[in-house]
């Protein structure tokens, strides 16, 4: 085919006005391996158009069996929405049944001690312990304090270093920039 002929067939079709046989030329020398140069868009097309004639039409019911798993989803979605209204429902339920039992039905506490020296050495006692568990979560703690003692006291070599090193460069006067004589 030549390639005035076929710029004219591809317009023809890109505009709808291609005859049966005239696509069965385009179909027919685009599957072939020789295509003119700067068609090879078209090759790519109508390749896809001889693969895509081996895909089988779908049977006759095709249609009503997507009908048919469409309604079954629909009834689990409204299954699974009563499921959830029902156990939200219980859950609420249990709530304010454990809310009445907690709030409701509590027992006042009476103070447990008459004698205010007894009420003194068991608070005193209380702390004690308390003071006894902190001080042992304390001690877990040490080996970070050694770390940052020891982060603390190698910053502060480190700047006296930089420091030494700034002093003796502005002593040096190497850095500085002369100014530039006028030449007359």
């Amino acid at each position: 085919m030549k390639r005035e002929e076929l710029k004219e067939l591809l317009e023809k079709y890109y505009a709808g006005q291609t005859s049966t046989e005239e696509e069965e030329r385009l179909k027919k020398y685009f599957s072939g391996t020789d295509v003119i140069p700067g068609f090879e868009a078209e090759k790519e097309i109508f390749s896809h158009y001889t693969i895509s004639e081996n895909i089988p039409v779908p049977s006759v019911d095709f249609e009503d069996r997507i009908l048919r798993g469409i309604d079954k989803k629909g009834r689990t979605i409204s299954l699974k929405k009563r499921y959830i209204t029902v156990v939200s429902t219980a859950a609420a339920i249990l709530l304010l049944v454990g809310s009445y039992f907690v709030f409701f039905n509590r027992e006042v506490q009476e103070d447990t001690f008459s004698d205010p020296q007894i009420a003194y050495a068991e608070t005193m006692k209380i702390l004690y312990e308390v003071s006894v568990k902190l001080n042992k979560g304390t001690e877990a703690l040490k080996p970070l304090n050694n770390m940052q003692d020891a982060l603390k006291t190698g910053l502060e070599s480190v700047d006296r270093s930089a420091s030494v090193i700034s002093t003796n460069i502005n002593k040096s006067r190497l850095f500085e920039v002369e100014p530039e004589k006028n030449n007359k």
